[in-house]
């Protein structure tokens, strides 16, 4: 396939990362956390979703597996969440100072010994907001951060939690998020005494019942007191939405709503500046959406925001056969073609970028002071959303590894960070869905690298709709590693449980010798049993 590089400027070449560095092997320095990032733990840690503030997603200080030894790593246990058939397994689990926190679809957030996934406390959300209005679960999608002696996270009720890390009791409970139906699969920032988190919705879905009043809700971006869980400032993509009608069921019709913020932030800690991305319209066609968003730390106010996409109108109601007027845009302008992928912070030749992949196949690096566009890559063919980057991507000092979704094939691709150059592409497997536990399932199957993929020195770490993980040599592209999550599974809490895909917005987290991984979102295989997460380590 053609690939489209435009270079915006001229002379970006030697790499760097603007804070604490490690030499890396191609001579440029590469970022293990800064003063707002590592909060003390151990080096080799991951203490929050993008692991540091700039969302490297790369772990340099993580030697033990190298790509000699990476075929030596076997399955070492498996944690089943609850017994909630066909759950969305999303949260992304953090582990600080040997242990390891996660959430899971049934409302429960744990804290594991990271060795050996002994649980040494447990917290049910459930037990503060109850169950959700279809009376499913108050699930837990976004990944924890730690700092401190808290670890934070959110709900599927627009509420943050923060918890003392060493009993799981509450420290408090904020309603970061006022709006009906609000989420979070936004993961909290912490940077010294300020949280910063995105809001989304589950109102998209609900747009598949022609009687609800669609739509209300506009995206959000919260800083809260991690101190107190009181909020700083707030910040909305869009303005407030209005009756303007109803749709031909007689249900009434809101607009303009959407601009979502499905991801998490990341920072620019010198300037003190925070970057999100946004979702499309759910309803009208206005305000931040299809953006990428310059925010101030200490104010909320808005530096720069550089909206690529527009118009773009979409529900859940688009997937319908026919859903006549409540897709308006069928066809034309319902793009799906958001932000749901978190940016990286890098520094080139003492220029700081912003670097981002949308869902309708670009990938982009913005000026982080001036928001213009430095570079642009086309990874897969638009402009409709599904085929491009969808959860987030790797920095790794000098090159960007990001993977392509729905694309035909779906791709894992190697970026020079200083012009968008594609280094290298590795297909998805053919084999994925006629092998292992798919094969039984390959009228659901989907060969599709969802995650945000994570690294170390060496390797390239990225699950599938296929229910493998895999492990890939960031020299080649080659798959190093593959193992076949879609089987039974003793859970190490006692709970028999299933793998299923390997997608959502969690990542493989690489941290002091263990990789976890999340293998239970969708194409949902059938089970009866929970879903789980896998612990690895090498024999």
């Amino acid at each position: 396939m053609r690939r489209r590089v435009r270079a915006f400027g001229a002379g970006l070449a030697a790499v760097t990362m603007a804070a604490l560095g490690v030499a890396a092997a191609s001579g440029t320095t590469v970022a293990s956390g800064d003063a707002g990032t590592n909060h003390g733990w151990r080096s080799a840690d991951w203490p929050t979703w993008q692991l540091n503030t700039q969302g490297t997603r790369f772990n340099v200080n993580e030697r033990t597996i190298t790509p000699r030894n990476v075929g030596r790593l076997e399955l070492k246990w498996a944690y089943t969440f609850g017994n909630v058939p066909y759950s969305r397994v999303g949260s992304q689990p953090a582990v600080a100072d040997g242990t390891l926190y996660v959430g899971g679809p049934d409302g429960k957030f744990v804290a594991l010994d990271a060795r050996s996934g002994r649980t040494k406390w447990t917290y049910d959300a459930n037990a503060v907001t109850g169950p959700l209005p279809d009376g499913n679960p108050n699930g837990i999608r976004d990944g924890a951060a730690v700092s401190g002696d808290k670890v934070f996270f959110g709900d599927s009720t627009g509420r943050v939690f923060a918890l003392n890390r060493r009993t799981g009791k509450a420290v408090w409970v904020s309603q970061a998020s006022e709006q009906p139906n609000s989420a979070m699969t936004s993961s909290p920032l912490v940077v010294g005494d300020r949280l910063f988190i995105g809001v989304s919705t589950l109102e998209a879905g609900f747009a598949r019942d022609f009687n609800y009043p669609c739509c209300r809700h506009r995206g959000q971006v919260v800083s809260l007191d991690v101190r107190t869980g009181k909020r700083i400032w707030n910040y909305y993509t869009l303005p407030p939405a209005k009756e303007v009608g109803t749709w031909p069921s007689g249900a009434k019709k809101y607009a303009p709503s959407g601009g979502s913020v499905w991801s998490s932030p990341v920072a620019d800690l010198r300037t003190r500046t925070i970057f999100v991305g946004t979702g499309q319209n759910t309803t009208g066609a206005e305000g931040d959406i299809d953006s990428v968003i310059a925010l101030s730390m200490d104010t909320g106010k808005v530096r720069w925001k550089n909206r690529m996409t527009f118009p773009d109108t979409y529900t859940t109601a688009c997937e319908l056969e026919d859903p006549g007027e409540y897709c308006p845009g069928q066809g034309t302008t319902a793009l799906d073609a958001d932000f749901g992928a978190s940016a990286n912070v890098i520094t080139v030749r003492g220029r700081t970028l912003v670097t981002i992949g949308q869902k309708n196949g670009m990938y982009y690096a913005f000026d982080a002071r001036t928001g213009r566009v430095a570079w642009q890559t086309e990874l897969a063919p638009g402009p409709h959303g599904g085929v491009g980057v969808q959860w987030g991507s790797v920095f790794d000092g000098r090159y960007i590894y990001g993977a392509t979704w729905h694309d035909d094939p779906s791709r894992l691709i190697k970026l020079d960070a200083a012009t968008g150059r594609v280094v290298w592409e590795a297909a998805h497997p053919a084999d994925g869905c006629t092998t292992g536990g798919a094969a039984q399932f390959q009228e659901m199957c989907l060969p599709i690298f969802t995650p945000a993929p994570s690294g170390t020195p060496g390797l390239i770490y990225e699950g599938s709709g296929d229910g493998k993980f895999r492990i890939f040599s960031s020299s080649t592209g080659e798959v190093l590693f593959t193992f076949d999550a879609i089987r039974d599974f003793a859970g190490v809490n006692g709970v028999p449980g299933r793998g299923s895909a390997l997608s959502g917005n969690g990542g493989a987290v690489i941290a002091n010798g263990m990789v976890y991984v999340m293998a239970g979102y969708y194409p949902f295989y059938p089970t009866d049993k929970g879903t789980v997460m896998l612990a690895f380590g090498l024999k």
